[in-house]
């Protein structure tokens, strides 16, 4: 049984105020894009093993069972669902370190692909709570629709919202930047507007209320990227931002951008047609 995980990307982000306990509450909209891994779940055969992990495509580095999709597995495990031993295979395609979500969601897509394979009978409420607990953002794979989030990422709120017929430039330099850096020259405060209301307006108004309060300190470390940024408005981008905490940048389009791979050089860059 074969699924395709699929990324996300962020449109806006509000950091809202620092948490007792460390973490910051933010607001931001959830999208799906249609991106993908392919995730394949067999079963295996005379093994005492529990399962059996390939990964190709894009290198996933650390060991197997800190992977998010090992950890999904033996989280219903753990739950005394009836999981008989499966091999797996993970094609990685959506870039790691990127603010896409690619690990959120494959672990999401494992616990509906579990779910329906080994006939569990999981609600997507139940999967949603099971999901939760394996990262922030994970749970809004289970549904995979726009949301407006909340709290630290892990409360959603669905949300009219599409950008069918704009063209999307997706481009991943060759950096990765770790969340807790981004956080490092945010001032957290409350906006004067919320994202929910901002997204109602015409997209050709984003760019002057939409923000990711990520992008000052990401921009100052990697100038890079910001130039990414500029690129995608020059090329005629509608709307530009950087997806989560980085590094990866898109633009959208009203039409197709020509050649698109040949004007970002080394970085990785996709061009999709929003659904």
């Amino acid at each position: 049984m074969i699924t395709f995980p699929n990324a996300k990307i962020n449109l806006g982000l509000n950091v809202v105020e620092k948490r007792p306990d460390g973490y910051h509450n933010l607001e931001t909209i959830f999208y799906p894009i249609r991106l993908q891994d392919a995730l394949e779940v067999n079963r295996l055969e005379d093994s005492d093993l529990p399962y059996k992990f390939h990964t190709t495509g894009t290198l996933i580095e650390g060991a197997p069972e800190d992977n998010l999709v090992i950890k999904a597995y033996n989280l219903l495990k753990t739950e005394n669902y009836e999981l008989l031993p499966v091999d797996i295979h993970l094609f990685k395609h959506i870039p790691t370190g990127a603010g896409l979500g690619g690990g959120s969601s494959d672990a999401a897509f494992m616990i509906k692909l579990l779910n329906e394979k080994f006939k569990l009978g999981l609600s997507e409420e139940k999967m949603e709570a099971y999901a939760a607990r394996l990262g922030a953002d994970c749970a809004f794979f289970i549904k995979d629709k726009p949301v407006f989030a909340t709290g630290i990422g892990n409360v959603f709120e669905p949300i009219e919202l599409s950008l069918k017929g704009y063209y999307l430039v997706l481009v991943k330099p060759n950096i990765s930047v770790a969340t807790r850096d981004a956080y490092e020259s945010v001032k957290p405060q409350h906006p004067e507007v919320s994202l929910k209301e901002i997204a109602k307006q015409p997209v050709e108004t984003w760019k002057d209320c939409m923000k990711n309060d990520f992008e000052y300190s990401v921009f100052q470390k990697y100038p890079e990227i910001a130039a990414i940024k500029d690129k995608l408005y020059d090329l005629g981008a509608v709307y530009a931002s950087m997806s989560g905490s980085g590094s990866a940048v898109y633009g959208l389009f009203k039409e197709a951008v020509e050649n698109v791979d040949e004007k970002f050089g080394e970085c990785f860059c996709r061009q999709r047609e929003l659904e």
